[in-house]
């Protein structure tokens, strides 16, 4: 078996002599000859195709570690970005056995039991991020998040950048909202996950995930680029809550359509990881993406792949009430919509704006447009219209 890794190329050589300096530089190949190269040959990696832009590198399976995903990456988006030759070279996608798959134990929670602990079943679920990024008092995230609750939200997180500063320390922060959660549950029967960012050293990120479900988190929260592939999948393997994955400094890697590393070989890597909930872009909205990749992100999480169970995509970034629908119609039922200024900018406030994203919600499932849906719904008619000004 191999693992199949396509790549974008632009360079002066010819393809098919680009397409084999990837597959030397990344499997046996060095710049010079080497005897003892003739007795690796069964490990060299080889072209598949090459045409166009495009290049194809099959690596035979034996050069990967099972269960090692930062080895993974030095093979197929390792030293191949420093070849002098290549002028942009973008690793696009990445196909791995099954044996490769398998080596991993994929979510804990995938959506169908991140829906059950809600109760939700039938609709897209509908979060926000709590704003101001950072300098709310963990009684003001409080605040903030029943708020937002009470407007009908399912899912309230941390921002990327909050994890244990003084100002907010991550103790006293989840014994306050989840407190208010309760609270809120209590009087209108709603539950709703706190994704509490847990982001740390790997000495300590699991030691934080178990001291924050002490506290009482139903969700933690992790910054997957920046902690680490491993990082996620050992707080997949030693929590019992589902795990909602963050993307920055995802545009490092993702930003130019030329270079880098496409969210999709992310997208496979994160469901192997254990991820719930997988921010991949919106269709629409200030950090949109390419509505193709974004189709590949939502299938590479979703589609049937050896038995992992399925991952949440998450469309965030500029999301408000009036862009509602084209992420639902990209994203379809079992994803979700959220959004932060969207929701705390509405001129009626949090709950206000909760309550317009819900409906921007149950007008796509009704098959309604939001104009005329907003007629009989007022925080959307109020969203609508200040987000057109």
């Amino acid at each position: 078996m191999e693992v199949i890794a396509k790549y974008y190329v632009e360079t002066d050589l010819s393809i098919e002599k680009a397409a084999e300096a990837i597959a030397a530089e990344q499997s046996t190949g060095t710049w010079t000859e080497v005897e003892r190269e003739k007795l690796t040959s069964d490990l060299a990696a080889r072209v598949v195709r090459a045409e166009g832009n495009f290049a194809y590198i099959a690596f035979p399976e034996e050069l990967f570690e099972p269960g090692n995903i930062p080895q993974y990456l030095s093979v197929v988006a390792g030293n191949l970005f420093g070849l002098g030759d290549l002028k942009k070279v973008r690793l696009l996608d990445v196909i791995f056995p099954q044996t490769l798959v398998l080596a991993h134990k994929g979510p804990r929670f995938g959506i169908k039991e991140a829906r059950k602990i809600l109760g939700v079943f039938d609709r897209p679920l509908v979060g926000t991020i709590i704003k101001p990024k950072v300098g709310l008092s963990p009684e003001e995230t409080a605040v903030v998040a029943g708020q937002a609750v009470r407007g009908g939200l399912d899912l309230i997180k941390d921002d990327e950048t909050l994890t244990d500063q003084s100002f907010c320390p991550i103790d006293e922060r989840v014994v306050a909202v989840m407190a208010e959660l309760s609270k809120v549950e209590d009087e209108t029967g709603k539950k709703a996950f706190y994704a509490v960012n847990v982001t740390c050293g790997a000495e300590e990120i699991l030691d934080r995930a178990e001291d924050v479900i002490g506290c009482g988190a139903n969700m933690v929260m992790v910054d997957v680029l920046t902690a680490g592939f491993s990082a996620l999948e050992v707080l997949s393997r030693g929590v019992k809550v589902p795990i909602h994955v963050h993307r920055t400094m995802h545009g490092a890697f993702t930003r130019d359509r030329h270079h880098g590393i496409s969210m999709v070989p992310i997208s496979r890597l994160v469901r192997m990881a254990g991820g719930t909930n997988l921010h991949t872009g919106s269709y629409l909205g200030k950090m949109a993406g390419d509505m193709e990749e974004n189709d590949q992100c939502r299938d590479a999480l979703r589609d049937d792949w050896y038995g992992l169970r399925p991952v949440f995509p998450v469309a965030s970034g500029g999301v408000h009430p009036g862009n509602v629908r084209p992420n639902l119609e990209g994203y379809g039922n079992d994803c979700i919509v959220q959004a932060g200024g969207g929701v705390h900018g509405h001129p009626w406030g949090t709950t206000g704006g909760a309550r317009a994203m819900v409906q921007a919600v149950e007008a796509w499932k009704a098959g309604s447009s939001a104009e005329e849906y907003a007629k009989s719904h007022k925080e959307l008619d109020a969203a609508l219209k200040f987000w057109s000004s």
